[in-house]
């Protein structure tokens, strides 16, 4: 009998590990979905947090784009301002009685120091010489002899001056393009040296030197090669330009000497004139062949 029990007890102690083992696992089975649901609380509260720090650095900068928007518009507003009172004075005043009155005060001043001066008993032209070196007064006479000279040389005293005025009034307005000229130098020096007509010699300081073999490289009196030249459209153009402008020039002066009327009279009076005038200029390549169609009556 004893030996019977122990088997029993023996027997009956697996089922009961078995038993608090299965406890074991249904007790920590429950544990596993807290955690989990903790987790979620904590992430969920992570990101409403960072959704609120989002929104408040938005809010910042669109606070911050506002105040700039503000002093801009304040900024604007004020040199609006100063630009309108700058504009309304300008307006206000009269630039020719300013340049008028600065006239008047300039010779105004200058007789009040000579008056001074002569009453002193000192030489005027002397005290106002200290003013300046003699650099400057030497460049200031010679500007003013240049400007009587220039004033001499507006009445008409033969053909000969005149052309030669006509000359350099078209020097001052010529414009040379230097940078198509230096091409073309650069063209003709590679092709005379391909030919074999220039050589470049370098000398000791490192100096590059054309020399021309057989007289056909540079110009001289009896060279013609300026007539094979063909020059460029824009070229050709300005010369036709030119020529019609010194056309218009001399039958403009011709109708003067004449005192002829213009063929057309469509003024009422100087301003109407103008006023039609300036309308040619802009509107007569539109309403010249109109209008000759009306002279010849074959406008349709």
């Amino acid at each position: 009998m004893p030996a019977e029990r122990v088997n029993e007890v023996s027997a009956a102690k697996p089922s009961d590990d078995n038993a608090t083992s299965n406890q074991t696992q249904s007790d920590a089975a429950p544990a596993e979905p807290a955690a989990s649901e903790e987790s979620q609380q904590k992430t969920s509260s992570e990101k409403s947090e960072s959704k609120e720090d989002d929104a408040a650095a938005k809010a910042r900068q669109r606070q911050e784009r506002f105040k700039a928007l503000q002093a801009r518009a304040k900024n604007a507003a004020e040199r609006n301002l100063k630009e309108t009172a700058a504009e309304t004075q300008r307006l206000a005043t009269d630039p020719a009685l300013l340049s008028s009155l600065s006239r008047k005060h300039a010779f105004a001043s200058h007789n009040l120091l000579k008056a001074d001066t002569e009453a002193a008993g000192e030489d005027f032209e002397r005290k106002r010489a200290w003013d300046w070196t003699v650099d400057e007064s030497e460049k200031w006479d010679r500007r003013m002899e240049k400007k009587q000279r220039h004033r001499d040389d507006v009445a008409f005293q033969d053909y000969t001056q005149d052309a030669r005025k006509v000359y350099k009034r078209q020097l001052r307005q010529m414009q040379p393009d230097m940078e198509a000229y230096e091409r073309e130098k650069l063209a003709a020096i590679e092709k005379a040296a391909a030919n074999g007509d220039l050589e470049i010699v370098e000398t000791n300081d490192g100096e590059m030197i054309a020399v021309d073999k057989n007289g056909t490289f540079y110009s001289t009196a009896d060279t013609v090669g300026f007539t094979e030249n063909k020059p460029d459209r824009a070229g050709v153009d300005k010369l036709v330009a030119d020529l019609r402008k010194a056309e218009e020039v001399r039958l403009k002066k011709r109708r003067e000497r004449r005192g002829d009327e213009e063929p057309d009279v469509t003024y009422i009076n100087e301003k109407n004139k103008q006023f039609n005038q300036k309308l040619a200029r802009f509107y007569n390549k539109y309403t010249t062949e109109i209008r000759d169609s009306f002279e010849r009556g074959t406008m349709i």
